[in-house]
């Protein structure tokens, strides 16, 4: 019964994703058929309604709201430009210099935000021209964009993490933002060694005036208050002052102070479209992970977990083989399937081979939030890629052959972060935060 119960479940999944029924409706309704069919009809409905009520109601899920206000906050709040001109200030006068800001700017705008499609939206829209101007290939710059768009989701505060955190049953949500850190910059890195040598090559180097103290001080001086939102997550967080969970509701208080009364980019007038907007997103990450928990119960009767299990590690009994296939798995995943589902539906599925593996859960979610972020910039529905081609007005035909060697120097940015622990353990490990 367990196995035609587990037939039912994903044929019915994956039919419902192909005929374009959202997610959380299609993993509702495949795990209420199943239970259904197998169960009584009233014990799979009373179970699916006790299952969407208990998989939200977890204090640890209030910081998704509050990071969702404060990045759409922070997103509106006109940070964009002040945070292109730092990035400016330092990398002015290398090759490339107007690719490597987007990088930058990308990398600290989608940390503040969030999102990776905010990013290459805002960075985007304000670098494809002065790059257009400059003289710069159109794919190329698209390219630039477009790959490096996705780094915010690895750099705190991201709420990625926290869904990764309940999904995996309560691994430590300080730690996975700390872990976030160095593969999200090795990314950024990686991405600029790219950059800076097809720059040198195509002799993207540009002229600008003598910077004068002033203006140095004042560019820093914008970019600050931006910035200082994240020293205050986390340092309230790795000072004790705060929990992540409260840390969401002081970022909310200071993007609102910042936005408002500092830069004064959101009018009063704005607030209640925010709001709507937050509430709306918000409702949307709630439904998935509520439908995500009877998912959970449901594969836990089918045994599909422990199948998959037994059937990966049947394959192969060497850590880097399985390893490899779990990654190129997520890979796929992430081309067709938002971040907070794809965590919630395979979270339970592989932790288990981890822990087999002996690879600690908390490596393991940096591995997987990287994985499909990657696919957000991935054909043939990366949501990132789409959006940056948009930004760019280029056909994704256009801007692929661009992204190839991007595409090669992140995959290799993943393996490192896959086969050694250090570059996801060692910051939490100094810090602490390891139990």
């Amino acid at each position: 019964m367990e196995i035609q119960a587990a037939i039912v479940l994903v044929i019915t999944f994956f039919l419902l994703l192909a005929l374009s029924v959202p997610v959380s409706f299609s993993i509702i309704s495949s795990a209420l058929l199943t239970l259904t069919m197998f169960l009584t009809p009233k014990f799979g409905v009373f179970i699916s309604a006790q299952k969407m009520v208990t998989g939200i109601d977890s204090f640890t899920l209030l910081a998704v709201p509050f990071f969702l206000l404060a990045g759409l906050l922070m997103s509106n709040g006109g940070i964009a430009k002040r945070l292109i001109n730092l990035a400016m200030l330092v990398l002015g006068k290398v090759p490339g210099s107007l690719a490597m800001t987007n990088i930058a700017g990308n990398a600290m705008f989608g940390s503040i935000s969030g999102s990776g499609i905010a990013a290459a939206t805002a960075i985007g829209g304000v670098m494809h021209p002065l790059e257009e101007e400059q003289g710069y290939n159109k794919a190329f710059s698209a390219a630039v964009n477009i790959a490096s768009a996705p780094v915010g989701q690895l750099i705190p505060p991201t709420a990625s993490f926290i869904v990764y955190s309940a999904a995996s049953g309560g691994v430590s949500v300080a730690a996975l933002l700390m872990a976030g850190w160095i593969p999200g910059l090795l990314w950024a890195l990686f991405c600029m060694l790219v950059a800076f040598v097809y720059s040198k090559k195509h002799g993207y180097v540009i002229k600008r005036d003598k910077l004068t103290k002033e203006i140095v001080l004042k560019t820093i001086w914008d970019a600050i208050p931006s910035l200082f939102l994240i020293v205050i997550i986390i340092g309230g967080i790795l000072s004790g002052y705060f929990t992540p969970t409260e840390a969401s509701g002081v970022a909310v208080v200071y993007a609102f102070i910042l936005a408002c009364f500092v830069y004064k980019s959101i009018k009063f007038r704005d607030l209640p479209k925010i709001l709507r907007e937050t509430a709306v997103m918000t409702a949307i990450v709630m439904l998935i992970i509520g439908a995500s928990s009877v998912l959970s119960f449901v594969l836990s009767f089918t045994g599909l977990p422990q199948a998959i299990s037994a059937a990966l590690l049947s394959l192969s009994s060497n850590k880097i083989v399985l390893l490899l296939i779990i990654n190129l798995i997520l890979l796929i995943v992430g081309t067709f399937m938002d971040m907070a589902p794809a965590l919630l539906i395979f979270t339970p599925i592989f932790l288990p081979i981890i822990k087999t593996l002996g690879m600690d859960p908390i490596q393991f979610g940096v591995m997987m939030v990287m994985n499909l972020s990657i696919g957000t910039i991935t054909p043939p529905v990366g949501s990132v890629l789409f959006v940056g081609c948009s930004v760019s007005k280029l056909s994704v035909e256009d801007v692929i052959k661009k992204l190839l060697p991007y595409f090669g120097v992140i995959v290799a940015a993943l393996l490192l972060i896959t086969f050694i622990p250090a570059f996801s353990m060692w910051l939490p490990g100094i810090l602490g935060l390891l139990g």
